[in-house]
């Protein structure tokens, strides 16, 4: 479970941030959100990868050169 909604994957190569995005997204419901902190450049694409298929809004910026944070919030059922 994410700290403070916070995923911190410093160091963590792929596919360890997709597993620890995984294991977080099923400990929070509709509308609620999580942040994955990483950084490696090639996260933000296997997150859009793995997950934009999936009932989520998924919003990722480049907070410093370097480090990014992908924003993910499960969207509400219809």
């Amino acid at each position: 479970m994410p700290i403070d909604g916070k995923i911190d994957c410093f160091g963590d190569i792929c596919p360890v941030p997709l597993i620890k995005l995984e294991r977080a997204l099923k400990n929070i419901g509709p509308g609620d959100s999580v942040t994955l902190v990483t950084d490696h450049s090639c996260v933000p694409e296997s997150v859009m990868d793995k997950f934009g298929k999936q009932r989520l809004q998924i919003d990722s910026d480049e907070v410093m050169n370097g480090i990014w944070e992908i924003t993910v919030t499960k969207c509400h059922q219809e």
